[in-house]
């Protein structure tokens, strides 16, 4: 067994030890617990940068704090910002992914497509595809297996492809997805311990997502063609091998429901624009500005994903009458009940470790040593994009590592001049890249028996050496193209988000 297996084994014993991110996250409350016992009484304390205030750990196992914590627990889970987020964009984007529009459009982007233009239309389907996050996986990886395979090319090249659109570009894409709201609104909580009155912009990361996507087709594409594919070298197909029925044609239902469904997401963007263009839109402030329209995204996602989702399922018969759609938006909140979980306990987490201080205590005092080292703002968020990439490989969840990270990077870096969206940003460049090498990834096993099909020796050392140059080269592309766009001062999207920030005078945290 080679040396780089031996370590891809020893990885993979290491994550299966690990429990459940539920469990993790309720072991961390108790160290929590525990550790602000010992802070306060050893009297831990900082001074408050903007406001001069002395804050102190505070003891979560005094009565008081008790009571709080049993009083305040079903607060605490509403009050969760990307639960309701989250909750609202799945109602419509379960619809669509369940009448089949999503899994429709991502076949329809490969199709009729010239054998020099394949690899980077599967590698664009794939990073559009994380749009429709399981579907992505469950559809589009084996779909871009079969179409290599009737072209006479590497089937595994065809899946690789896709596969590092999807997940390791699951960061990069031309629509806003749901993981802005996801990430966005832990980071919200995170800032507000700096600037109490900072509020989330779903489109803090919109420009450099949009501008990453051609970027990252072009390096999948190259990636692919001058590394994977050579390395993969000639398909032989195996005995039993049956040749694919369809490499992912429309059935005429299936593209009268595109129509439909394309048609009325024009019609709905028509209607954005009428409420935002002109000066006394619906969707635009007191003051002209574009706040309600930005903080409307989450609503507006629920409702193009809705109305295009029930139209394609009219046409193609997936939706019959009113109760079915009701009926998929039920199977896709109970699909989310794991998720629900999952919040209940990174809520309880992220509150107890902000009403301790010691988050803010913890920020304070690494803003303090990163000021005496006199490192380059670059380098700070260099060194945070490296670190998020190693931890990826042994918690998967890119939802529950921000929720432990966020609030110790996003109040450190904004006293650095480094903003929300900034430090948002560099924890997305790190937890895309290494998506496709760890053996935690939960589509990783489906990955391999899909490779499986076409080359039945196909191990998961092979599936990880296929993968890491993809992985190596987006790291490298997305740390690079941060660096130009801090160099250059770039915004990260509209509504001014910004790289860079400033504390405001009346700043408390």
């Amino acid at each position: 067994m080679s040396l780089g297996n031996s370590i891809l084994n020893a990885v993979e014993r290491a994550g299966n030890r690990l429990p459940d991110p539920v469990t993790i996250f309720f072991i961390l409350i108790g160290v929590v617990m525990m550790a602000s016992l010992g802070l306060s009484m050893l009297g831990v304390s900082v001074e408050h940068p903007v406001t001069g205030e002395t804050i102190e750990v505070v003891n979560l196992l005094t009565g008081a704090q008790l009571q709080n914590l049993l009083v305040n627990m079903p607060a605490v889970l509403t009050g969760f910002a990307p639960l309701g987020m989250v909750l609202v964009v799945m109602i419509g984007a379960g619809v669509a992914e369940k009448t089949g529009l999503l899994a429709a459009g991502m076949r329809g982007m490969v199709s009729g497509v010239s054998n020099m233009l394949l690899t980077p239309t599967l590698v664009f389907a794939g990073v559009m595809g994380n749009l429709a996050v399981d579907s992505g996986y469950i559809v589009m990886v084996p779909l871009g297996a079969v179409v290599f395979a009737a072209v006479g090319r590497h089937p595994v090249a065809g899946l690789a492809a896709v596969f590092a659109g999807v997940s390791a570009g699951f960061s990069a894409n031309l629509v806003v997805t749901s993981l802005e709201p996801l990430l966005f609104g832990i980071t919200q909580t995170a800032a507000r311990s700096i600037e109490t009155g900072w509020t989330l912009n779903n489109l803090g990361n919109y420009y450099f997502t949009i501008a990453l996507t051609p970027v990252l087709v072009v390096v999948g594409t190259l990636v692919n063609n001058y590394i994977v594919e050579p390395r993969l070298g000639t398909w032989k197909r195996p005995a039993d091998f049956a040749e694919p029925e369809d490499s992912g044609t429309l059935s005429p239902n299936e593209r009268k429901g595109l129509a439909w469904a394309g048609i009325s997401i024009l019609v709905m963007i028509a209607l954005i624009l009428v409420m935002t263009v002109p000066s006394n839109g619906i969707l635009r402030g007191a003051d002209g500005g574009l706040g309600p329209f930005f903080r409307s995204i989450v609503g507006i996602l629920m409702i193009v994903f809705l109305v295009a989702g029930g139209l394609y399922g009219v046409a193609v018969g997936t939706v019959k009458s009113d109760r079915d759609l009701v009926q998929l938006g039920t199977k896709s909140m109970a699909d989310m009940g794991g998720y629900i979980i999952l919040a209940f306990a990174m809520a309880h987490f992220i509150a107890l470790f902000g009403a301790s201080e010691i988050d803010t205590v913890i920020a304070i005092s690494g803003a303090e040593g990163l000021q005496a080292l006199n490192l380059p703002a670059p380098m700070l968020i260099i060194s945070m994009v490296l670190l998020v990439a190693v931890l990826n490989l042994f918690m998967g969840s890119a939802s529950a590592k921000w929720a432990l990270l966020a609030p110790i990077f996003v109040p450190m870096l904004m006293l650095l001049g480094i903003s929300p969206e900034g430090s948002t940003l560099a924890y997305r460049m790190g937890d895309q890249a290494t998506n496709i090498i760890t053996p935690l990834m939960p589509y990783l096993p489906l990955i391999l028996i899909f490779a499986q099909r076409y080359v039945p020796e196909f191990g998961l050392g092979s599936l990880i050496a296929t993968m890491l140059p993809y992985s190596i080269a987006i790291l490298v592309t997305s740390i690079l193209m941060m660096a130009v766009w801090f160099m250059l001062g770039l915004p990260l999207g509209p509504g001014g988000a910004e790289f860079f920030y400033e504390l405001p005078a009346g700043a408390s945290g």
